[in-house]
């Protein structure tokens, strides 16, 4: 049976670390960023307007242009369609290639018909604020209530982005095999434990 995951997560919860480190642990390749790499590599957009475009961007022009064509948001709207697309099916490469843990991206809805073992990572407020302030840079000068205004944003456009691919709630338990509470948690220390559930679980599947 193939070991595909995705981890979906909300922003300061440290679900990219925990993606990679589980990844080390079973021995696979992690997707996140080298998904954009790729992108830009196969459809020759520069590296930064495709993290631009990509999850976080289409959704700011895709409801606004339904039933009225793409003609008033030009380029923009066009590419971010095309961005989309590509990160779409490099995801499904990706997978089709063996094992794999995917970060972001709404992997767990474009693979739902490879049936990917889900997680959903969360944490409260204080322990996401201490996260991003650990690895904000120095000159970075947010108040706890800015950083939490931008966490809400970015996890709303990510909810809205899955949307687009797939029913039911981002961070949902429903939609997913394994919820991951990091609140005040060392991320390389709750691995053994999440790889030993993985791996029941995918045993009594096969």
């Amino acid at each position: 049976m193939s070991k595909i995951i995705t981890i979906s997560r909300e922003f300061g919860s440290g679900g990219r670390e925990l993606g990679k480190r589980l990844a080390d642990a079973f021995g696979i390749p992690c997707y996140d960023h080298q998904i954009i790499d790729m992108i830009a590599e196969q459809y020759g957009y520069n590296k930064d307007y495709v993290s631009h475009l990509s999850e976080s961007s289409i959704t700011t022009f895709y409801p606004s242009t339904i039933g009225r064509g793409f003609a008033s948001t030009g380029f923009i709207m066009t590419d971010s369609v095309e961005i989309a697309g590509a990160e779409n099916k490099i995801i499904k490469e990706l997978a089709q290639k063996g094992d794999c843990v995917i970060v972001g991206r709404s992997a767990d809805s474009i693979l739902s018909e490879m049936k990917p073992f889900n997680i959903f990572v969360y944490a409260d407020n204080e322990s996401k604020i201490k996260r991003c302030r650990d690895r904000a840079d120095k000159n970075e000068n947010f108040t706890d209530s800015q950083m939490l205004r931008k966490m809400r944003e970015i996890d709303k456009r990510r909810s809205t982005y899955r949307s687009m691919f797939a029913d039911g709630k981002w961070g949902s338990k429903e939609n997913y095999n394994l919820l991951i509470n990091t609140s005040g948690k060392e991320i390389k220390s709750l691995i053994p434990g999440i790889v030993k559930y993985i791996e029941c679980w995918m045993n009594q599947d096969k």
